[in-house]
């Protein structure tokens, strides 16, 4: 699962030099995921057009996979060709999705690796002043709030191990919010701190409605990638109950983000207008393609000339090419010699 996290060698700092001017780390997550929402924002834009944009174009798809479903070879090139002519990317709208989940992942391993990411101790020292003091366990991924805490609560670390620096400010590192510690695993359990990761999921489930419907992804999304989209929110909320509570904070304080988000993006980039602009875009295309041309080529050593629509012509063009290209290279040897 570590490999998910590399993004936390960027957080972690940030987090850091947050927590600087809030001093206080539930504060700086909140400030932290507002800060990564807005530096994400232009890609929700663009997100939001490729999905008006794919609404105007999934139709021609589904033509032409409907025409050529027995020559898979032909389909590939016809849909190469439309994507090319019109100048779309199906896949344009996947890459806001990918990153917004690693970043995800960042900020799990920000708050299941604290001492690591945001204080710059390796993982050997953690494993290490965890085994002087008795919190060595077979799951790394608890050690090091538990040493965190286990700082807070008086412990003293050996500064061959950590120097005395870096365990000053992990003592002086304000984990608590409303007598709620950050660091603490909400777990399974009826508890007060498990108000974060339920706060979490109604909010990943808000989040999931209102942005289908505002960004018009919904009527885009076929039946098995609405389940991996549940399937991935789900598997989110499920770490909110397993990881430390910070976690559930930053996804909470995402979603609801998110929500306001969506609404602004909905009155001032309208789906609807997009996708009606892409097809006045597509429509004006089409009519430039019958649009009647002129068009004057040398055929068999006369001068030829007439009207063609613009499909005609890239079609003649075509042809022409090919039977240049036969002429030039007709006393070429076409077959092995003979050994």
């Amino acid at each position: 699962m570590q490999i998910f996290y590399f993004l936390a060698v960027l957080l972690g700092p940030l987090v850091k030099l947050l927590y600087s001017f809030i001093g206080n780390y539930a504060g700086t997550m909140v400030v932290a995921t507002i800060v990564i929402k807005l530096v994400l924002f232009p890609l929700s834009i663009h997100q939001q057009k490729s999905t008006a944009k794919m609404a105007v174009f999934q139709p021609l798809m589904q033509e032409i996979q409907q025409k050529y479903k027995n020559n898979q070879q032909k389909q590939q090139e016809e849909l190469l060709k439309l994507q090319q002519e019109h100048g779309f990317n199906p896949m344009a709208g996947c890459l806001p999705m990918l990153l917004t989940m690693l970043v995800l992942f960042g900020f799990l391993g920000v708050v299941y690796y604290p001492v690591h990411y945001i204080f710059g101790v390796s993982d050997a020292a953690v494993r290490q002043a965890c085994e002087t003091l008795g919190l060595a366990t077979a799951n790394a991924t608890t050690m090091q709030t538990a040493l965190i805490q286990a700082i807070h609560n008086g412990a003293v670390i050996d500064p061959s191990i950590i120097p005395a620096d870096i365990v000053e400010e992990i003592r002086n590192f304000n984990t608590m919010f409303f007598g709620m510690d950050m660091c603490d695993i909400p777990g399974f359990n009826l508890t007060p701190i498990a108000i974060f990761p339920l706060v979490a999921a109604v909010t990943m489930i808000l989040n999931y409605v209102f942005t289908q419907r505002l960004s018009g992804a919904g009527a885009q999304m076929q039946g098995s990638m609405k389940i991996m989209m549940w399937v991935m929110n789900l598997m989110f909320v499920s770490f909110c109950f397993n990881a430390p509570v910070g976690f559930s904070l930053y996804y909470g304080v995402s979603n609801i983000f998110q929500i306001g988000q969506s609404f602004v993006t909905y009155r001032i980039y309208n789906p609807e207008k997009f996708k009606a602009q892409y097809e006045a875009e597509l429509a004006a295309k089409r009519a430039e393609k019958k649009k009647k041309k002129t068009l004057t080529y040398e055929e068999d050593g006369q001068t030829v000339t007439r009207e063609v629509t613009g499909a005609e012509a890239n079609k003649l063009r075509l042809e022409l090419a090919r039977k240049r290209d036969a002429e030039l290279h007709k006393d070429e040897r076409t077959t092995p010699l003979q050994q």
